[in-house]
Formats: structure tokens, sequence, C-alpha cells
């Protein structure tokens, strides 16, 4: 009496999206404008510009780099604009934020170059539980890319989801 076991998961076609893979893996170099600040509070442009023009700006080679002031001054856009004109021709990408917020831009950016062609009028399950904090922002960004082509859009495991959308 040897009953053959099915694995009916295998056999559902579902397509099981992990957005942890799309989770950005490389360095990010904070370059933070609190130190050329006086007294960490003052933007002095004559001063500024002179210590932007003595900066090795090597050490951003090829990085993706996070602009941002972590004092709590206020800075004039143009600075920012400024850091941006050296940067930009050396670094990979640039972006304002602190490092936790130019990962999630990243991220989001990364997923919205998904091809959602692969997933018309499939069954399609978004990985759930994983190694890396995804983030409310990925689920709804994925959710809203695929709604419009995917037959049904669940979330968690093969073996067990939580249906969030199934097109009539």
């Amino acid at each position: 009496m040897s009953e053959e076991i099915i694995n009916k998961v295998a056999q559902s076609q579902l397509i099981t999206l992990d957005l942890e893979e799309y989770f950005p893996r490389e360095p990010i170099v904070v370059f933070d404008l609190k130190p050329y600040l006086f007294m960490e509070m003052v933007l002095k442009e004559k001063d500024f510009r002179t210590a932007l023009q003595s900066l090795d700006w090597t050490i951003y080679q090829h990085k993706l780099v996070a602009v941002t002031c972590s004092s709590d001054a206020i800075i004039p856009i143009w600075a920012y604009m400024l850091v941006v004109s050296y940067l930009q021709p050396i670094a990979s990408e640039v972006l304002f934020g602190d490092e936790r917020s130019v990962q999630q831009q990243l991220f989001l950016k990364k997923i919205e170059a998904i091809p959602v062609s692969p997933f018309e009028d499939k069954r399609v399950v978004i990985k759930g539980c994983g190694d890396v904090p995804i983030g409310e922002a990925a689920y709804l960004t994925i959710t809203k890319m695929l709604r419009p082509v995917a037959k049904s859009i669940m979330y968690g495991e093969p073996c067990s989801t939580v249906p969030i959308f199934k097109k009539k």
C-alpha cells in the first residue's frame, strides 16, 4: 500500500518572487556635511568651497554615496548641489539621505526595474519571511506593479499564503 506522495505546491504553477534577491548588497559610503560646518551649525560658503576643493575625492571612486547632514543645521540647497558636482563624475551613484534611506531608495529602484511581463496572467506569491527586513514600501511597490498583470497575488510561502488580489 504505497501511495505516491504528490507535491501539489510544485504542480500549482505558482511563481514565487523573493524580493530579498533585489536587496542592495553594495556598501554605501556616507558623505556628511557636518564636519564642513562652522561649529557644526553654520555653513560658511568660502570655507566650504575651499574644503571641497582640497578634498581627495578619489575615495568615492566607483562607490554608492549617500549625501546627508547629521547636524541639525539649515543647509542651503546649493551646498548639496556643489557636493554632487564633485561626486557625480566619479561615484557610481549619488543619492540624498542617510545610509538606511539610500539603501531603501536603491532597493525600490531595483524592484521598479523588474519586468512584469513574466508575471502576466500568472499566480504570484510574494515571499514573506526572510533574513533581510524588506519593509513595507517594497511590498507596496511590487503589488502596484503586479496587480495590473497578474492573475493573482499572494503573500507568504507557497505552502501557506495570504491572498492579496485575484483577477475577476
